[in-house]
C-alpha cells in the first residue's frame, strides 16, 4: 500500500486572449451557446463562451478583419 497522493494539473492550450477580446460568431452558433453555455468557435478560430455584453472588451483584430472582408 502506498501513501502517495497524485495530483494532476490541467494544461491550457489557448493563448487566453478570449479573456481580453470580444469575438464574432456565426449567429446560429451564438444562439445555441447562450442557451446551453457551451464554447463555440469564433470566426478567427478561437473557442470561447460568448458573453451577454460584448462591449466590455475590444473586438478581436482577426475577427474584425474577417468581418470586414465579408461585408461589401
Amino acid at each position: 500500500m502506498s501513501d502517495v497522493l497524485e495530483r494532476t494539473k490541467p494544461v491550457t492550450t489557448d493563448t487566453g486572449d478570449h479573456d481580453t477580446c470580444s469575438h464574432y460568431f456565426e449567429k446560429t452558433d451564438l444562439d445555441k451557446a447562450w442557451i446551453h453555455g457551451n464554447p463555440i468557435e469564433a470566426l478567427c478560430g478561437k473557442w470561447d463562451v460568448p458573453m451577454k455584453d460584448p462591449t466590455r472588451y475590444p473586438v478581436c483584430g482577426t475577427c474584425k478583419n474577417i468581418i470586414g472582408r465579408m461585408k461589401p
